[in-house]
């Protein structure tokens, strides 16, 4: 796509084609993972001065991911012990796991360090997208990092992320009715170890559209619940629950063209104050709403290791009825995802790649194992 930046997340449902059928040892894959982390080094310079970036959160996790699963697919289980491999793995957890002025075991995403308009898509502060994929990725250490002397207290902090993660998320980050009433009935200003709201959440603070949308059965939905899903981080139950709500909202969440990145969609005053106006996110386009039909096969898989098949194929339906005749978009626009997005790039790899993904689960099944982990 003539962009200048390596988009590891991009490549990952490429890879997992590979993996599951175009190329059974995988070599593509492994030359992938080999390079990413020789590139570090290299650095960009604006006006002769180096400048301070925020750094992307959700490549390193990703790499994390598809490593494990070119593993998996491959069987290629001595690539692990690979210096570079073992070297970058250390490097990634020691760097995410240190100490910072941060101190909750959900992992800080300062904004602008993931996607390019990060706002955009909530995706500043502590999203369930990062830490749904930072607790996948954690997992992953325990069959990637060789159990050696000096890797055994990257391993014990690691295991005690872990279990403060999957604690923390699990009972603050779920939102049904009954989390919803509770929310709504918290007192303010409570700060004792005794109070029932214990981030200090203002009850005026729950958008009125949120009452309306939240079904009797049901959780939240956010692209990050389907993450959490093929982690094992959301438990059974919450993961009937993501689908119920999914199902039940199908025609905003879905709609023509799946996946909504996120929703609602900024408007009006909102939309002017945190994106300053910006002309490429106008409501239910881009990262404001719109439809990323690469996003399928996480959805899928989810759906599979959820044992909503129904589900999936009914999606699949609707994407054949319009990806290729479109010319497999980027994005689409609109509140059901009817029109190609306004700047979408054509025949873009990701698309092309998430959709076949998705099929290839689809016909067999047993090679969701490559993309997920078991509870």
């Amino acid at each position: 796509m003539n962009l200048l930046q390596v988009f590891v997340r991009d490549f990952v449902p490429s890879g997992l084609a590979r993996l599951m059928k175009n190329d059974p040892d995988g070599q593509s894959v492994k030359t992938f993972l080999l390079q990413t982390p020789r590139l570090q080094g290299w650095g960009t310079a604006i006006d002769e001065f180096t400048p301070v970036r925020a750094e992307p959160v959700d490549s390193a996790l990703w790499w994390i991911v598809l490593l494990r699963s070119y593993i998996e697919g491959t069987g290629d289980r001595t690539f692990k012990e690979n210096l570079e491999v073992q070297k970058a793995l250390k490097l990634i957890f020691h760097r995410f796991l240190s100490v910072s002025f941060d101190t909750f075991p959900t992992l800080l995403c300062a904004d602008g360090c993931c996607m390019i308009d990060s706002r955009m898509v909530r995706i500043h502060g502590y999203p369930i997208e990062i830490q749904a994929l930072f607790y996948f990725a954690l997992r992953c250490a325990w069959g990637l990092l060789e159990q050696e002397l000096h890797a055994k207290e990257l391993l014990e902090q690691i295991d005690k992320r872990l279990t403060d993660l999957r604690f923390h998320i699990q009972n603050y980050y779920w939102l049904d009715v009954a989390q919803l009433n509770n929310i709504y009935r918290y007192k303010t200003k409570e700060y004792s170890s005794t109070a029932a709201g214990k981030f200090n959440v203002v009850p005026d603070s729950i958008p009125a559209w949120v009452f309306d949308f939240m079904p009797l059965r049901g959780g939240w939905f956010l692209v990050g619940n389907c993450i959490a899903i093929l982690s094992s981080l959301a438990t059974p139950e919450q993961a009937t629950a993501i689908m119920d709500l999914i199902e039940e909202h199908w025609e905003v969440l879905i709609g023509e063209i799946p996946l909504k990145i996120a929703y609602p969609a900024l408007e009006g005053h909102e939309w002017r104050v945190i994106t300053g106006s910006d002309p490429k996110n106008t409501a239910w386009s881009y990262h404001n709403g719109g439809s990323w039909p690469t996003l399928l096969w996480l959805f899928t898989a989810a759906c599979i290791k959820a044992s909503r098949l129904e589900m999936a194929k009914r999606a699949i339906e609707q994407v054949e009825q319009r990806m290729s005749k479109d010319n497999w978009p980027e994005y689409y626009d609109g509140k059901v995802g009817r029109y190609v997005g306004m700047e979408a790039r054509k025949l873009v790899p990701r698309t092309v790649a998430g959709y076949l993904v998705t099929k290839l689960m689809m016909e067999n099944p047993a090679t969701l194992h490559v993309v997920s982990l078991q509870n």
